[in-house]
């Protein structure tokens, strides 16, 4: 199955082994790969040209948009600074200096830099250096301003994804539209295309889309890591396995086929090679992120509870709501032998209605080991688990395909089986799409009244009302809460955006 795109990638090492060193045809390959947004094809080319003739001032100009579009700021600028005058010289070498400021960090600088130019390209920019100051109201006007003075391709990619962010799917269609009508065969509006489905819930022409990017460039990882995304959230482990490899024969060394080499083994139990993959990267792994928690979980099945403890704890700390990092933090208490503060730990998921039954197994062995009377309560309920497992899936598979009714059906009986927060706000979700905002709003309120510390709740009480066009004010209100506690939520700053930008305000 990997065979075709191995032999894509070997053929053009091969190609590239025995290419012609002179520095006009390297320039002419560069200029090719460029267009066909092979970027680190082009920036080789370009490196080589340049050991040549260091002053070319085509292949350095190439080079400052190959570094621009590959995120290397720094490098950016340095290149144009090479080129001397010659960088200033236009509008378009204006607006590349003006990019590779915003990217390494300098969002003022970059703004100053473009002055009073109005084409797409400077709105683009300063949409990112509004992005970059968290301002998303000014990003999405920034973008508006951009798409009305003339077309954009990379413009149009960057609004329609931050309109998908705030889950404004019509108006990303819009752009995709536009896009698919002048660059339908560019990869960048492929991927868009794929991410777009795939955010809608519709997995198998996603799927398709993405093949067809995949065979379309047999030398990019981006069309496979998509579909590797897709298998994985459909539960198809052999498949999300298969299209890994094939990314990795192509570029071991991206970080991106990194991440997901470290997730296939992490669903295999192969913790040594999870452990082998990250630990040149423990100084600086983000504790929340995925290679953060998959590290730690290395840790604590290879024998090494204390650490794992440690760096759970540190998950938790910086991201109370997330599930994950709270049951493994029990694992890693009850393994150092704390079983009373594994269960003080793991309570608050085991008694969750939504229990699955590796939160209440976890419970009634802390318990268990602990002296409590809680865990007979534990083992009975996961003796009655499959029906609510039933349920979930029921109403998880009925979401998936957008078949709300059926969604609100199937978290209504669950909601039957006992009061909890998260059913609740699954419930306010469905029958907020499904039309039935009075049960929408009363769920969303009751599940942020069980849970009121709880960003997720807030968020969606918020969401519920503005969906319903009532009380705008106080869904606002719940929103910008919600962000407040969950300050890096792309998704709650975004729909912020989105709401503010509808002209709705905040209620006092």
């Amino acid at each position: 199955m990997l065979r075709p795109v191995i032999m894509a990638a070997g053929l053009l090492l091969l190609s590239a082994c025995g290419a012609s060193t002179d520095p006009d045809t390297l320039l002419a390959h560069a200029r090719e790969a460029y267009a066909a947004e092979s970027d680190q094809a082009a920036r080789i080319d370009l490196l080589q040209l340049l050991k040549q003739r260091p002053d070319d001032p085509g292949a350095l100009a190439l080079l400052a948009q190959v570094q621009v579009r590959l995120g290397d700021g720094e490098g950016a600028i340095a290149t144009l600074d090479k080129l001397g005058p010659q960088a200033t010289g236009t509008p378009d070498m204006v607006r590349l200096r003006a990019e590779a400021e915003l990217l390494r960090g300098q969002p003022e600088r970059a703004v100053a830099l473009l002055a009073r130019d109005q084409s797409p390209a400077a709105w683009r920019i300063r949409a990112g250096a509004a992005l970059a100051r968290e301002d998303q109201p000014g990003a999405l006007s920034a973008y508006a301003a951009g798409a009305a003075a003339g077309y954009d391709m990379r413009l149009l990619i960057a609004y329609a994804r931050l309109l998908m962010d705030g889950e404004d799917w019509p108006a990303a269609e819009r752009l995709l539209a536009q896009l698919k009508q002048r660059d339908a065969k560019a990869l960048s509006v492929q991927l868009l295309e794929g991410d777009l489905l795939a955010a809608q819930d519709r997995q198998d022409e996603a799927r398709k889309v993405l093949a067809a990017a995949a065979q379309q460039a047999p030398t990019r990882v981006e069309p496979l890591l998509g579909q590797a995304a897709l298998a994985d959230a459909a539960g198809r482990d052999d498949e999300v396995e298969r299209l890994v490899k094939a990314a990795e024969a192509i570029a071991p060394d991206d970080v991106r086929v990194r991440e997901w080499v470290v997730q296939v083994a992490q669903l295999k139990g192969d913790w040594a090679t999870v452990r082998e993959r990250l630990a040149p990267y423990e100084a600086s792994l983000d504790p929340r992120s995925a290679d953060g928690l998959a590290y730690a979980e290395a840790l604590l099945n290879l024998g090494q509870p204390e650490q794992a403890r440690a760096l759970f704890r540190r998950a938790l700390a910086a991201s109370p709501q997330n599930p994950y990092s709270r049951l493994m933090l029990a694992e890693a208490q009850l393994a150092t032998g704390d079983a009373r503060t594994a269960l003080e730990t793991i309570r608050p998921l085991a008694k969750a209605a939504a229990a699955g039954e590796r939160e209440l197994d976890l419970a009634e062995r802390a318990a268990r080991a602990a002296g409590s009377p809680e865990a007979a309560g534990f083992a009975q309920r996961r003796s009655g688990l499959a029906e609510t497992q039933r349920l979930m899936r029921q109403g998880e598979d009925a979401a998936a395909r957008g078949q709300w009714p059926a969604a609100v059906a199937a978290y209504s009986a669950l909601k039957a089986r006992g009061e909890d927060a998260e059913v609740l706000r699954r419930l306010a979700i469905a029958a907020s799409r499904s039309g039935q905002h009075d049960l929408a709003i009363a769920s969303a309120d009751r599940a942020m009244a069980l849970d009121a510390t709880n960003p997720d709740m807030q968020f969606a009480a918020g969401v519920v009302r503005l969906d319903a066009g009532r009380d705008a004010p106080r869904g606002l209100a719940l929103i910008e809460a919600a962000l407040v506690a969950d300050p890096k939520n792309t998704v709650f700053r975004a729909r912020l955006a989105r709401a503010k930008a509808a002209g709705l305000r905040p209620e006092g």
